[in-house]
């Protein structure tokens, strides 16, 4: 049995168990809504709608609310003007399971109806939000008692030898140089040159 609805502007063939990526819903994840917009019920006697089926309705299972691919929308250098644009855009959707298919009594089944994102108010879609449960982050594994008591021992032994480091005796101090004679001592001390020989005169001219 198939049927065939249609949400945010597009129509979709549906069977129970398939996984579809529609138009952002205003629905948390985990959460049943109603497609009450059926265009056909397919199977052993199918039913085309006139433009609806009445009393037809698709449910599905919200699974998360998610992103499509990112599209880049370039406008390429326009001749005699210096101008040029590129923008971004990742449309958002929703994840959903369809779970069963009613070909009537839709309307007694009391399950919220799908209704799209940009048709319920910023308030109201705030609070959708903050119903939404948070995801807890994991908690990191607890490592066994035994490895713990079998680090301490070892961490020990490695700041003994630092200790032993510490308490070993301490080199003597290196001894200090003389202090240096003043200039005007060591040339007091310095022994005297002889005193230069006079030249012979030389002899007169007769």
């Amino acid at each position: 049995m198939f049927a065939v609805l249609k949400t945010g502007g597009k129509q979709y063939k549906v069977q129970a168990g398939d996984v579809l990526r529609v138009e952002k819903l205003a629905a948390a994840a985990g959460e049943t809504v109603q497609f009450n917009e059926i265009l056909m019920v397919g199977g052993d006697k199918p039913v085309l709608g006139a433009p609806l089926v009445s009393g037809a309705a698709v449910q599905a299972t919200v699974i998360d609310q998610i992103k499509g691919e990112k599209l880049i929308h370039f406008v390429k250098r326009r001749r005699k003007h210096s101008s040029k644009r590129t923008k971004g855009h990742r449309q958002q959707l929703t994840l959903l399971r369809v779970t069963e298919i009613l070909a009537s009594g839709a309307d007694k089944s009391g399950v919220k109806a799908a209704v799209g994102a940009g048709s319920v108010s910023a308030a109201e879609m705030a609070a959708l939000v903050a119903a939404t449960p948070a995801k807890a982050p994991a908690k990191k594994a607890a490592a066994p008692k035994a490895a713990d008591a079998a680090e301490k021992p070892a961490k020990a032994a490695a700041k003994k030898p630092a200790a032993a480091k510490a308490d070993a005796p301490k080199k003597a101090p290196a001894k200090k140089a003389a202090p240096k004679k003043d200039a005007a001592e060591k040339k007091a001390a310095a022994p005297k040159k002889a005193a230069a020989k006079p030249k012979a005169a030389k002899a007169d001219k007769a």
